[in-house]
């Protein structure tokens, strides 16, 4: 690597020179041999380069691995937006072979080093604006003053985020704290309580900083028992603790807390993993470790205890948390304000028992048990409670999962980059979200051998919820058209699968019921709701599988057909805007190859309803087809322009149009999209609610905005889609994602101050439309070929 062309030198320029004449295109700038570059050339990029000031791996500390992560987050959903490098800190001793993100080296020992980096990066034009990971320990000098030397020469906005914030500073190191706050442009802590202490003990104004709490991965819950079985402890209640070793966790206050544990619960095994920290071992070697390895011997617990003496990788970590049925947080450092173990060993679902850490205090209500600083007595006496409470433990298990999400290296990454789209304003940043790639993971979880599960429990399906004609009549229309990109049989399977479930709801005069229980049975609220709009939706299904009849047997098509001719008989009757709107969506869809002009009378029938309800309630200030918006309203506007499609009515292109630019005009503000609530609807006259939106109500103008801009080609259709489909990615009033990437589900609802992490059919499904709409993916010669042969007649 590239790396390995800087090594440690003397200081005479001459070599240092001659170890660089053999790199291409190297800008060479006069540096000290402690300072190093990984730069190819600081010839002007188009996109804004952030440099991350930081430990980095392979360096083994707990901020490396931070960055690494967060680096990657951003990298992931913003890589079009910002080049994103490194700079590493070093010791003198170290000899690491970076990655090649890794642009500069810095060996902090000597401060002259801090100038000599600070003109490099002012003279690099790339650099936009720095993130700078505090904490005392990385930085020479007093207090890691030596940090200042190089924030006071960089002319780069700087964003600072204290891992560390001690309470009740001394002069000295109060000093040192302003003085870098005074050199951010932004300052970055991971909890309240450091805020309140950088506010209260420093005097930092608030409005200088924001609470980005500690970043933690998604993980996709374990439903399969069996796993634990592959490192033999399927038979274990499995306690653990994690991270890099060192006397500062005190594992031996979980050591003594063991007798009385196994005295209750004799099959507990105990796993300590991770190596000893590597600064700990230049210090003392294993010191540490066999004082441990010495507790165990003299409290006989050689059978409940398994040290694992690793530096796991991420994956191993998962499977290990994954496994766990508590995990134990020891630290005996009442000024430690994070940790990363705590956040991901809750996102793995993991009830939590802690020292009382502001990080635990903060996030522990309800989702774990805090006790005093090496009190190992409060420590066995809340497992065992725990143990003995099996209902408690799994309450646990949902609200650590509850609390912690929203602080995933996804929304970390969101927070981040909205911090530095202020500081770099006068460059006008462009955030451009990286769409996920396609996933139907979440899609086969929920679905069994008879259709699609409705409910979820975070992204565990809920078999008590059943099934509903509505979600199976959805999944129909997303894997109709996800086959139609992929042609994978995997997809076929799943299609039959929701085909049958339609056909199983329809009843022998035709219409269809909606809700079955997870036996088969159709449920009694059947005959207690109006069915209109599942009827609608289902019809919706039909059409639109039909309509790529040459992708699928005969079989399925005659019986799709015949599903929808059966059910022809009910449509007139249908009262409700939307399942109207439904039935010539799919009437369009199903007549498309047929041009039959019985198929385009009923269109016209329902096209016509629709018009007269606009004339009844519309007027200057409100242009709808009712007195109110709810769900779904993008679907109406939609439909009247498909019934114009099919029978080449300019009133209803018209209407359509109208329409559909007043919605938007209430539900795009200030670059975002906001759909309708559902704690309320908006009422003409009356003000909207604010919060409380649905992805079924995103997607569906996702849907509709491509159809209107396939008609119109104008493109403020277009840009609106795209916004549209960002709202999913983060793009939001709370600035979090509502689609994860690793379960492929999506959340079922975006609230005033959180996330609805459950992950149903409805909101999962919803989200695979809109994202399908970004494909490259034409439409079939026969609904082009139709949509010229009729705009031209018109």
């Amino acid at each position: 690597m590239k790396t390995s062309l800087f090594p440690i030198l003397n200081n005479s320029l001459i070599v240092y020179k001659e170890a660089l004449k053999n790199v291409n295109e190297i800008n060479f700038f006069t540096m000290p041999t402690t300072i190093k570059s990984n730069s190819t050339s600081f010839k002007k990029v188009e996109l804004p380069e952030i440099l991350f000031i930081t430990s980095y791996p392979p360096r083994e500390c707990g901020i490396a691995t931070y960055t690494q992560d967060l680096k990657n987050a951003i990298q992931e959903k913003f890589g079009n937006s910002f080049s994103l490098k490194v700079c590493a800190l070093e010791s003198k001793e170290s000899n690491y072979i970076y990655p090649q993100e890794v642009k500069f080296c810095l060996q902090t020992q000597e401060e002259i080093n801090f100038l000599e980096m600070a003109n490099l990066i002012n003279a690099d034009k790339n650099v936009a604006m720095i993130y700078l990971q505090h904490e005392f320990g990385l930085f020479g000098g007093s207090n890691g003053n030596y940090l200042l030397t190089l924030m006071k020469h960089l002319k780069k906005p700087i964003a600072t985020t204290f891992h560390t914030v001690l309470p009740n500073p001394n002069k000295e190191l109060k000093k040192v704290v302003r003085k870098i706050v005074d050199y951010s442009h932004s300052v970055i802590v991971m909890t309240n309580t450091s805020a309140s202490i950088l506010t209260r003990d420093y005097g930092i104004p608030q409005e200088k900083i924001t609470v980005i709490p500690h970043g933690t991965h998604l993980v996709s819950s374990n439903d399969n028992p069996e796993k634990k079985s592959k490192i033999h402890l399927s038979d274990r209640v499995v306690l653990s603790t994690f991270g890099l070793l060192n006397e500062g966790k005190s594992i031996e206050t979980a050591l003594e807390a063991l007798p009385k544990i196994i005295e209750k619960f004799p099959n507990v095994i105990y796993l300590i993993i991770g190596k000893t920290h590597p600064e700990v071992m230049k210090r003392e070697g294993e010191k540490y470790r066999e004082s441990l390895y010495k507790n165990v011997q003299e409290l006989g617990l050689q059978n409940n205890v398994r040290f694992i003496n690793k530096y796991v990788t991420h994956q191993e970590l998962m499977d290990y948390l994954q496994r766990t049925d508590i995990y134990l947080f020891t630290s005996k450092d009442p000024n430690q304000a994070v940790s990363g173990t705590l956040a991901y060993a809750m996102a793995c679902g993991c009830p939590i028992i802690s020292t009382p850490i502001p990080h635990a205090k903060e996030f522990l209500d309800g989702a774990g048990i805090n006790f005093n600083f090496q009190n190992a007595s409060q420590l066995a006496d809340a497992t065992i409670k725990l143990l003995y409470d099996t209902k408690l433990m799994k309450e646990m298990r949902l609200n650590a999962l509850h609390k912690i999400n929203p602080t995933s290296w996804q929304n970390a990454a969101i927070a981040h980059v909205e911090i530095a789209k202020t500081s770099l304003a006068k460059k006008k940043v462009v955030l451009k979200y990286e769409r996920p790639i396609i996933s139907l993971d979440h899609i086969n979880k929920l679905t069994t051998s008879d259709g699609i599960l409705q409910f979820s429990k975070i992204d565990s399906p809920d078999l008590e919820s059943g099934y509903t004609l509505d979600d199976n009549a959805r999944a129909l229309i997303a894997l109709t058209n996800h086959y139609k990109l992929t042609l994978k049989a995997s997809s076929l399977t799943l299609i039959e699968t929701y085909l049958n479930f339609i056909i199983f709801c329809q009843q022998d005069e035709g219409n269809f019921l909606n809700y079955v229980d997870k036996h088969g049975n159709f449920f009694d609220k059947n005959s207690d709701e109006n069915l209109e709009d599942s009827n609608g939706r289902a019809i919706w299904a039909l059409g639109e599988f039909v309509s790529h009849g040459n992708l699928f047997s005969d079989e399925l098509i005659v019986k799709a057909k015949f599903a929808i001719e059966k059910s022809l008989k009910h449509i007139t009757r249908f009262n409700s805007p939307r399942a109207i709107a439904f039935s010539i969506k799919g009437l369009h869809f199903y007549n498309l190859e047929k041009n039959n002009i019985r198929i385009k009378q009923l269109i016209t029938s329902l096209a016509d309803n629709l018009v007269s309800k606009y004339r009844g309630v519309s007027e200057k200030t409100w242009k709808w087809y009712e007195d109110y918006l709810t769900y779904a309203n993008s679907l109406l506007p939609e439909a009247m322009l498909y019934a114009s499609l099919s029978t080449g009515s300019l009133l209803y292109r018209k209407i359509a149009k109208t329409t559909f630019d007043f919605l938007l005009s209430r539900t795009f503000i200030n670059d975002k999209i906001k759909v309708i609530s559902n704690q309320g609807w908006q009422h003409k006259g009356k003000s909207a609610n604010n919060y409380g939106e649905q992805p079924i109500d995103v997607a569906y103008t996702v849907l509709a905005l491509k159809t209107f801009y396939k008609a119109f080609k104008e493109e403020n259709y277009l840009d609106k889609m795209i916004i549209a489909f960002d709202w999913f990615q983060g793009k939001n009033h709370l600035h979090q994602i509502v689609y994860n990437p690793i379960t492929g589900g999506c959340y079922d609802g975006l609230e005033e101050n959180h996330v609805n992490l459950n992950q149903g059919a409805e909101s999962t499904i919803s989200y695979l439309l809109a994202r399908l709409v970004f494909e490259k993916n034409e439409d079939s010669k026969i609904e082009m070929q139709h949509y010229d042969e009729v705009m031209q007649n018109a």
